[in-house]
């Protein structure tokens, strides 16, 4: 009922100056990111990433003088990867900050096991969930051939529940459409890295401040996208990610990913490209094809 109330509410204001419009919006939200929040970890999806990288030609060798000049050929390496994907908590989190959890199911269209046991071996993990758990989740993902892994951007819009508001600084920042959507524009800011996405590149791990804009529905208030970029210097160069992650509403009425792009720039120069996308999400709790248990019985969607 206090949906529906938001929603006509938003409905009455349709015509009202963006100034006044503003607050409404991000209150309805912060309920949207809360409903996405409570069903997450009752979700379950296809994850399809392909990433485009940027590797050199010839290696490490030494060149020097004109060689040594001379822009060095490079090749672009692609790799698709298809998943089964959820969210889970780590058992060692106080505050039950969800997390993304996938299982390979094949690496450039070739199986690298079946999507039943994919959905096994991911609700193992997701039961058992500790750091080096996650560690070793990320790991295995990334050695199918991926460099300058990103994860956890699906779930940025986590940002901006009711208390995830309170860390940000957010101001109005004009009016775009998204497709048909006439939406308002925002710049947020984050004021600590501590909710800052996972950054994952090898066997590092690191969380950096973020900063980006939120795109937001007038007519209903639905969160349609979320950009956010960090960076930080290593000797002298800039190291940046960027991302752009785009939201739709589900016919069970929740906000879920659609996709995720993420770029990885090395002094202001595209490295690696990464694009996620995702299949519905079936909720495993209310379906009853799905089967999410860890009692030695095959998960069956």
């Amino acid at each position: 009922m206090r949906f529906l109330l938001g929603l006509l509410a938003l409905a009455l204001a349709g015509h009202a100056p963006a100034q006044e419009l503003a607050p409404k919006l991000l209150l309805r939200v912060a309920e949207f990111a809360e409903l996405l929040q409570a069903v997450a970890p009752k979700a379950l999806a296809e994850e399809t990433l392909e990433q485009g990288t940027v590797v050199a030609e010839g290696g490490l060798r030494v060149r020097v003088g004109a060689a040594a000049r001379a822009p060095r050929p490079v090749r672009v390496q692609s790799r698709v990867i298809v998943s089964e994907f959820t969210y889970a908590p780590l058992n060692s989190s106080e505050g039950g900050n969800l997390l993304e959890f996938r299982q390979v199911v094949s690496v450039d269209g070739r199986a690298a096991q079946s999507a039943e046991a994919a959905r096994h071996a991911l609700s193992l993990g997701v039961h058992s969930a500790n750091d080096q758990a996650r560690k070793r989740m990320l790991e295995n993902f990334a050695s199918h051939g991926l460099v300058d892994l990103a994860t956890d951007y699906s779930l940025i819009l986590l940002a901006f529940t009711g208390k995830g508001q309170e860390s940000l600084t957010i101001d109005a920042s004009g009016e775009e459409f998204i497709g048909a959507e006439d939406c308002l524009v925002y710049s947020w800011r984050q004021t600590s890295a501590a909710a800052g996405a996972l950054i994952f590149a090898g066997r590092e791990v690191a969380r950096e401040a973020l900063a980006g804009k939120l795109w937001v529905g007038k007519a209903d208030g639905l969160p349609l996208r979320v950009s956010a970029v960090a960076s930080h210097v290593s000797g002298k160069q800039t190291i940046s990610d960027d991302a752009v992650v785009d939201y739709a509403l589900s016919e069970r009425g929740f906000i879920e990913p659609v996709s995720v792009r993420h770029r990885h720039l090395i002094g202001g120069e595209l490295r690696t490209e990464n694009v996620f996308r995702y299949g519905p999400f079936h909720l495993f709790a209310a379906d009853s094809e799905i089967k999410f248990t860890v009692d030695g019985d095959p998960i069956e969607k």
